[in-house]
């Protein structure tokens, strides 16, 4: 069983401003036994390439991604080619993955922001391989990864449990195990087949309140810096106990 991580912010990402370089993710990741990493910046796939050697010598499998808004939905599109950047409509989505052997998950779709997919996932869940688990709840508040995993039993969905990690100490006690071979597309294989199990645990209350507060800070500050056309990312300072 591969122990892997399917949603994964970088300071690559345009949207988004995160303080962690891919190489940080990349040693952070192995530190922590994890076999895979599929990092999905917002918009925009990040070409892997320069980033494949290090990868390897770490013992990481990258797996490309992209958390795209499709018709103002967030989608997690993994393992397609770059020409997924272009992709806007579920229609489109379809149309991908009728050429390409791509993975489509539905990350935190029951989550009360308007960037989640709610009911779209219904109107469209042929289209949707698995089920995110999202690692943002708490021991008395979880009723909206249990709307998720509600509606991927009724439509016959695996669940795969992400971090959607913006800040690298939230890396570690949210994540999937596959039964797949050490590479992309067999993982993927083997999480459309139903080859995954999760593991997770919750966040302290005051821990959610921190990441919160530090993420919406920093979501602001990047779309400030978007909207500029900033080339470069400011340092952001991390939480004072990342490791919490």
């Amino acid at each position: 069983m591969l122990k892997v991580e399917l949603h994964v912010h970088t300071s690559d990402d345009p949207v988004d401003l995160i303080p962690h370089s891919t190489a940080t993710l990349i040693d952070r990741a192995a530190d922590l036994g994890y076999d895979a990493v599929a990092i999905t910046l917002h918009q925009r796939q990040l070409d892997l390439t320069p980033h494949l050697a290090h990868a390897r010598e770490r013992g990481i499998v990258l797996i490309p991604g992209v958390e795209r808004v499709i018709e103002g939905k967030h989608v997690l599109l993994l393992n397609f080619p770059s020409v997924v950047d272009r992709a806007d409509t579920f229609e489109e989505v379809a149309d991908l993955k009728a050429r390409h052997h791509g993975l489509v998950i539905a990350p935190h779709p029951f989550y009360p922001l308007p960037s989640c997919l709610g009911r779209q996932l219904t109107a469209h869940a042929s289209l949707f391989d698995a089920v995110e688990y999202n690692a943002y709840y708490t021991r008395h508040v979880n009723v909206f990864n249990e709307l998720a995993v509600r509606w991927a039993s009724r439509h016959g969905k695996p669940v795969v449990a992400n971090t959607d990690v913006h800040r690298i100490g939230q890396l570690g006690a949210t994540y999937s195990l596959v039964d797949a071979d050490r590479d992309a597309s067999s993982i993927c294989s083997a999480i459309r087949a139903g080859r995954v199990a999760i593991r997770t645990a919750p966040i302290s209350t005051a821990r959610a309140v921190a990441l919160i507060t530090d993420l919406t800070a920093s979501g602001v500050h990047g779309r400030v810096r978007a909207l500029r056309g900033a080339r470069t990312l400011p340092a952001w300072p991390p939480l004072a106990n990342p490791s919490e």
